[in-house]
């Protein structure tokens, strides 16, 4: 009886694989059409990888758009980064060019100035009272720095020297209000210059004052404006500004010139002092010679 079971086992054992793989052969031979058996499985495996496939393709897009945005975001720090430093570099670029130009410009009034030995100095430091317009610049006596020096910019003529210490000095601008402030100065006519004193400085027009000038010369807008030279303390043709406009005095013997200035008093870094003893020294030198 066992050895009956056992054969019965076989023969279905046999037939279970003669069975399959005549299925195997029938499935994949070409047919235009499949069985319906065939379709339902099919039907019921293409559901459930519908079923799967579908959140693990959202899945999928999820993460690779997270780390989409970790990158932009990685990006756009990188960007900021080098937007500052470019925005930086522009900035120092800018100023290195103002500063290389101002430089240009010093080394040809220097050598504009002849005769007259000149003391390179840079402005440090600035009065924030406004009551005084007044700079700190970086030489003093040991570099041969004297009280009443002319300092020039590459504009023009800004002030003199007020103070001076063993290595810094103060230089009192035009613009000051301070009364006892008084250049002698000149403005070159057609025909004939015309003496004054710079005396004062109008904020609202942010233009020098020329007083005391002749009234019966002709001064028309548009004139030089220089230092005069008469006072001794600075050498002559030192250039100041331009008129801008003639107002006569209260007592009509005389007029006042509104000069605008050359040189900004504003912006004010590189500066050069005149030394009129040398230029003086200079002179008698040379006509000593002859």
């Amino acid at each position: 009886m066992p050895q009956f079971f056992l054969n019965k086992r076989l023969i279905v054992l046999l037939i279970s694989v003669i069975l399959l793989v005549a299925m195997i052969g029938f499935s994949i031979r070409e047919r235009d059409r499949i069985s319906k058996p065939e379709q339902f499985v099919r039907d019921i495996v293409g559901f459930g990888q519908t079923i799967i496939a579908k959140p693990a393709n959202a899945m999928a897009v999820f993460f690779d758009n997270i780390n989409d945005l970790k990158n932009t975001y990685t990006e756009n720090k990188k960007l900021k980064s080098h937007l500052e430093q470019l925005t930086s570099l522009e900035a120092q670029n800018h100023e290195l060019k103002k500063e290389n130009e101002e430089l240009k410009s010093i080394i040809k009034e220097k050598n504009s100035l002849g005769d007259s030995e000149s003391i390179q100095a840079q402005v440090i430091a600035r009065n924030p009272d406004s009551w005084y317009e007044q700079v700190v610049i970086d030489k003093g006596e040991v570099n041969g720095v004297e009280k009443n020096m002319a300092v020039v910019t590459s504009g023009g003529f800004i002030g003199k020297v007020t103070q001076v210490d063993k290595f810094y000095s103060t230089v009192e601008l035009l613009s000051s209000p301070d009364e006892t402030n008084r250049i002698s100065a000149k403005v070159q006519g057609a025909k004939k210059d015309a003496y004054g004193l710079i005396e004062g400085y109008d904020k609202k027009t942010k233009m020098l004052l020329l007083k005391q000038l002749d009234f019966n010369i002709k001064i028309k807008k548009g004139d030089h404006v220089v230092t005069s030279g008469l006072s001794g303390m600075f050498p002559s043709g030192l250039v100041i500004g331009d008129v801008e406009k003639i107002v006569p005095d209260e007592n009509g013997l005389t007029q006042t010139a509104y000069v605008k200035p050359e040189a900004n008093f504003y912006d004010v870094r590189e500066v050069l002092v005149i030394n009129r003893k040398a230029q003086k020294l200079n002179s008698s030198v040379l006509g000593g010679g002859q």
